[in-house]
């Protein structure tokens, strides 16, 4: 098969993004051949200091979500910036900010400034809470979305609600950004026309949840958190054995059946209360105290093996240490040792979690030291040595 560019090669991003949701955004982007720009504060963005691997501006977070970028450092709010902004804007495709309207507008990112300097320029703009409500400005973080939707009610034991450790909201609008930056990129293909497309926290924590909400509004279970044991189905929970822990999720008529077969409660088959996935849900304690019993009496090892025999699905619950040399996480090379100034050993940083058979890879470059290409691009806009050093002595790069 010939492999064919990049499907965003010739696509130039500007980066304004902090943390995760616009940075990642930015980075998937660029993943699938993007030229981006990661523009931070003089003195770095908040988010290249989180998770510190070493001394100096190698954050953990930072080297995930800035792969595949050139990293320039901008004040966008001094006067004297206000060219380069313009000139920034002016060479590129699409411009991603995760900040509230009001911030937008405070420095020139807001929509309507930057089609006046490019007509058909797509801003990608998130925010915590969504347009039209009246916390519409108000800031916040991935948690926000967790709590906000029923998802942080739902987790964890039934008197203590549970956020997530892992930032899936954030991972998430991310995601969904991307998806619309493509969409409207598209559309400015076929049209010559740019657009606004907007992403929030609330409404992907909100879309993740909408099964459960819907079951609210309509039928009234009024559903409290039960731990790790799932509410629709069963068994279907974290399980120790004898030297760990696996977590199994018995889901469906066939896979049930085949549970009966491998804990031997044969008498089960025709139980009414077993009958289907809400029933079993709502039995969960019989089912998952039975399971409990099983795995007790196994090894992490002993208990896969009969659970992968039996088709159920099956896995064990690793550390992030046992997680980093996983045979099968380490078969798949998908985090890759990637090197970084100061840091002392490489740092997995994960791939592209999306594969394209037909699109040759782009060469992948490590996340950019603080300004290290700023004047660089500067020069690329047009500045010339003597005006770079003047931003800089004013402190504006």
């Amino acid at each position: 098969m010939d492999l064919v560019l990049p499907p965003l090669d010739g696509v130039r991003v500007l980066d304004f993004g902090r943390y995760i949701a616009g940075p990642y955004c930015a980075r998937l982007l660029g993943d699938v051949g993007a030229e981006v720009i990661r523009v931070e504060k003089v003195r770095g963005s908040e988010d290249r200091f989180v998770v510190p691997l070493a001394h100096g501006d190698a954050g953990a977070m930072f080297l995930q979500m800035n792969e595949n970028k050139r990293g320039m450092t901008l004040d966008p709010t001094k006067p004297e910036a206000t060219e380069i902004v313009r000139r920034l804007v002016a060479s590129s495709d699409v411009v991603v900010a995760n900040l509230p309207a009001a911030a937008l507008a405070a420095i020139g990112l807001d929509y309507g400034s930057l089609t006046s300097i490019k007509s058909d320029i797509i801003l990608t703009s998130v925010d915590a809470f969504g347009g039209g409500g009246p916390w519409s400005e108000r800031p916040g973080f991935d948690g926000i979305g967790q709590v906000m939707s029923g998802a942080a009610y739902l987790s964890g034991e039934r008197d203590v609600p549970s956020k997530s450790y892992m930032l899936w909201v954030d991972f998430g609008t991310a995601s969904f950004a991307a998806f619309g930056t493509m969409a409207a990129l598209m559309t400015r293909a076929a049209t010559g026309k740019g657009q606004h497309v907007q992403g929030a926290l609330l409404k992907t924590a909100l879309t993740v949840a909408n099964s459960t909400l819907m079951e609210q509004a309509i039928l009234e279970p009024d559903r409290v958190a039960t731990g790790n044991r799932g509410q629709i189905a069963g068994p279907a929970d974290i399980f120790e054995t004898s030297d760990g822990w696996i977590i199994v999720q018995v889901i469906g008529n066939g896979l049930f059946k085949r549970w009966l077969d491998l804990v031997g409660e044969d008498q089960w088959h025709d139980d009414e209360r077993f009958s289907d996935d809400e029933s079993r849900g709502n039995h969960r304690d019989i089912l998952c105290d039975r399971m409990s019993a099983w795995s007790a009496q196994r090894s992490t090892a002993g208990a896969l093996e009969a659970l992968e025999k039996a088709g159920l699905p099956s896995a064990p619950v690793l550390s992030p240490r046992q997680a980093l040399v996983n045979e099968h996480v380490a078969a798949l090379g998908f985090l890759r040792p990637v090197d970084y100034p100061g840091v002392p050993r490489p740092a997995p940083v994960a791939d592209t979690p999306v594969s394209l058979s037909a699109v040759a890879d782009r060469k992948r470059t490590r996340a950019p030291l603080l300004g290290e290409h700023t004047d660089e691009i500067l020069a690329e806009i047009g500045f010339g040595p003597a005006e770079i050093d003047a931003f800089r002595n004013m402190r504006v790069i």
